[in-house]
């Protein structure tokens, strides 16, 4: 299954580049292809050395010390150290809604952060699926991963939102496309079509990175029912509590999906269908 997700990340994340590269050329030609590039590599600059501090702050989590939350702090300590891994900073967010994530750009500079309305919900053995969850998350370096693709996402929607402007200043004439400019109908085509496109992709990474997660989880902690248990009561206890704040650029973070959606939304879900889930890790137990 690992594999497989793995292979599938990388099928989509070239995809994604692709689609980058045709809007930039669409949108501006050869020159507008190799201008999308660099300014992706430039937003993936600043997103892997400063989107974990944004989304930290974003919902004012507070550090936790081993004293604040003796029983986290231990439950973390213990997965690392199991897992080989360093061990993580540590937040809560005061918030009814119960929920978590992880961020940082690798296991070194790394973060885990849960919702107060969590640890109120779930058991130990529960939250400690949760929290194997979340540090799978760190080992596999999903966030750097999603935060990617959504990084390129954002610029692609950008570049469809500087072409709507340059087709009605009548860019994209025919004398530029003589010299490997725009083409207007391609340039109008990819307006349309490439930021849905790359939404789609963007979607479809992370629910395979979620996927692993679980699966990664249940091996960290050894018991995959203990996470299963817990995304049952989270999947019930967020919608009757939601997270007011969320937002969507952030949703892919957390264990469970603090946006509500569903129907023809569920294409553009970052997480995959919650019996899914449950059915991999009752799945893993039965074997």
């Amino acid at each position: 299954m690992g594999a497989i997700n793995t292979l599938k990340t990388t099928f989509l994340m070239t995809l994604m580049t692709i689609l980058l590269m045709l809007a930039g050329s669409a949108f501006g030609g050869n020159q507008g292809a190799m201008m999308a590039l660099i300014f992706s590599v430039v937003m993936n600059v600043g997103a892997y050395w400063f989107s974990d501090k944004v989304v930290l702050r974003m919902y004012r989590a507070q550090p936790v010390a081993a004293h604040d939350a003796p029983m986290l702090y231990e439950i973390i300590s213990g997965l690392a150290q199991r897992g080989d891994m360093p061990m993580p900073k540590i937040y809560r967010i005061d918030d009814p809604s119960p929920n978590a994530f992880a961020t940082g750009r690798n296991p070194r500079h790394a973060a885990v952060a849960v919702t107060t309305g969590i640890l109120r919900v779930l058991n130990r053995e529960e939250l400690t699926g949760v929290l194997a969850h979340e540090l799978a998350h760190i080992r596999h370096r999903d966030i750097l991963i999603c935060t990617v693709a959504a990084t390129v996402a954002g610029a692609i929607s950008m570049l469809a939102n500087i072409a709507q402007w340059g087709l009605f200043f009548g860019a994209g004439r025919s004398d530029d496309r003589d010299r490997g400019g725009s083409h207007p109908i391609a340039a109008l085509a990819m307006i349309i079509l490439a930021p849905m496109a790359a939404m789609l992709i963007q979607m479809a990474i992370s629910r395979s990175r979620e996927f692993q997660a679980d699966a990664g989880g249940a091996r960290l902690c050894g018991h995959p029912l203990w996470l299963a248990s817990a995304l049952k009561k989270l999947h019930t206890a967020s919608r009757q509590i939601p997270m007011h704040d969320a937002s969507p650029a952030t949703a892919h973070l957390f264990i469970v999906n603090p946006l509500r959606g569903g129907g023809i939304l569920s294409l553009f879900s970052t997480h995959p269908p919650m019996e899914q889930r449950i059915a991999l890790l009752e799945g893993m137990s039965a074997r």
